[in-house]
């Protein structure tokens, strides 16, 4: 056996699955496009394409809407993008030369680049440039008559590394509870979109929360350098990393980013392991053209190069969350949750068809289809799709000041306003975007959101009320207005 095949194993399975995971992530995320992007940002949405274009360049900014942006083309773009991400997933990508292969991914990175680049506040999550740098460099791992080589494996290797010490790293340096193992205490009732478990996640005895803190700190600080060990270590460490994102999986919501990191794992495993659970046989094995041999070592190059900013970030005092160093979302710097949040607020949505507001006013509200809304709801599940809309929603507290005589909203997002003027008007595709929509005859007369403190019921109200959750009303985020008024603002 060869040195490299000695040290990392073979590789041909974990190719495999590393290509059909990918593959599938960028199914969801085409999907989501689809069924998300014109209602959000195309020309009639929230945060309008074309009036963004006309504010960037393509050097800042790159993206095929450049040459032209239309709700048409994105659909076009879309749907392209679906096909072939579902050739990849059956396997048909990789079942022909080497150049069909590195052409099928590298369209899918591109197409969803030209999205992600023109995606704005809707687009600024950290798992879509996770996608992007992944997909890129899967694009490099080869068709399935091929020798795989072990540099794109490292090479996303070193992704999952910086990835999993990053999140470690920017815990430990930015919240205390992280420190003092205690902030699986909140983090459950607290995270963006709680799932159908997320209930009895926070009620795990306080002690063995804090040993899940202690075990996440093992595995994000210590078990990726284990990443670039020899056989059966970079296994052992891969195994760990999956094993963590699949309990991040059963407790939240948190779109593709937990799905993603766990494909990532399997790039530390070898196929004598992977073989257990996939008990496949690689055919014979062709190998690479010296071409494409001579093009990943200009790969491995340039990575290294990239790696410069953020490995000084991994060692920064001041260490940024999820930030790309380039347009091309290659090499970025990754980490989540670095601040857990001790209590959570929601903004409530109601609408009214009275046109004066009184003390017997009936108020009907909006349910959104993730977000916690009606307290007798059970938490959904919905990852891996994400709900972009959702998502932003939960950030709004974030701008709010609450104090012991009420809240107070420093200022309202644009694309929020947005929002609440196309519930007036009764938009169709933005109701898509809802669970509910109380008004189904005519739009209200007017809108109003509220602002709640949000708690997990407890065993025994659950057990009286069959409520999943308490809430206390501590202000009005938006007060009473109308379509009109929303005009002149």
């Amino acid at each position: 056996m060869r040195y490299p095949e000695a040290y990392f194993g073979e590789l041909w399975i974990t190719r495999l699955l590393l290509q059909r995971g990918m593959a599938a992530i960028y199914f969801v995320a085409y999907l989501a496009v689809l069924r998300q992007f014109k209602t959000l940002l195309g020309e009639r949405g929230l945060l309008p394409v074309p009036g963004y274009l006309k504010s960037v360049s393509f050097r800042e900014s790159p993206s095929l809407f450049h040459w032209r942006y239309s709700d048409r083309l994105l659909d076009a773009v879309a749907f392209a993008g679906l096909v072939v991400a579902l050739c990849a997933v059956c396997g048909l990508t990789e079942a022909g030369p080497l150049w069909l292969s590195f052409a099928a991914w590298l369209l899918l990175w591109v197409l969803y680049l030209s999205i992600v680049n023109v995606g704005q506040r809707f687009y600024s999550f950290g798992w879509e440039s996770m996608l992007l740098e992944a997909g890129f460099f899967t694009a490099f791992l080869g068709p399935a008559r091929v020798r795989p080589s072990i540099v794109p494996v490292l090479i996303l290797r070193w992704m999952l590394f910086r990835t999993e010490l990053g999140a470690g790293l920017i815990k430990l340096r930015h919240d205390p509870c992280w420190r003092n193992l205690t902030c699986l205490f909140y983090h459950y009732e607290t995270q963006p979109l709680p799932n159908p478990l997320s209930w009895r996640f926070h009620r795990i005895p306080h002690p063995l929360q804090r040993a899940s803190v202690l075990f996440s700190h093992f595995v994000q600080i210590v078990a990726p350098f284990g990443l670039f060990a020899p056989q059966p270590v970079a296994s052992v460490a891969g195994w760990l990393i999956v094993f963590h994102q699949l309990w991040l999986i059963v407790s939240g919501n948190y779109s593709w980013l937990n799905w993603l990191t766990a494909v990532l794992g399997i790039a530390g495993c070898s196929d004598r392991i992977l073989s257990f659970v996939a008990p496949l046989h690689a055919p014979p094995l062709a190998p690479a053209p010296l071409l494409f041999r001579i093009l990943l070592v200009a790969l491995a190059a340039a990575t290294a190069f990239l790696s410069i900013k953020p490995v000084l970030n991994l060692i920064s005092k001041n260490q940024l969350m999820n930030f790309s160093y380039n347009r091309l979302h290659l090499v970025n710097t990754y980490g989540a949750f670095g601040r857990v949040g001790r209590e959570r607020y929601e903004i409530v949505i109601e609408g009214t068809s009275e046109g004066l507001v009184t003390p017997h006013t009936q108020w009907q509200a909006y349910e959104f289809k993730g977000k916690p809304g009606d307290p007798m709801r059970r938490p959904p599940q919905v990852a891996p799709y994400h709900l972009r809309l959702d998502w932003l929603i939960w950030f709004l507290p974030f701008s709010v000041a609450v104090t012991g005589n009420g809240i107070h909203a420093w200022r309202h997002d644009l694309w929020f306003l947005r929002f609440i003027q196309k519930l007036l008007a009764g938009d169709a595709a933005i109701l898509r975007l809802l669970r509910t929509n109380p008004f189904p005859q005519q739009p209200p007369v007017l809108i109003r959101a509220l602002f709640y403190r949000y708690r997990y019921t407890n065993v025994e109200e659950k057990r009286a009320t069959g409520a999943w959750w308490h809430r206390e009303l501590l202000g009005i985020y938006l007060p009473p207005i109308t379509s009109k008024t929303l005009e002149r603002i």
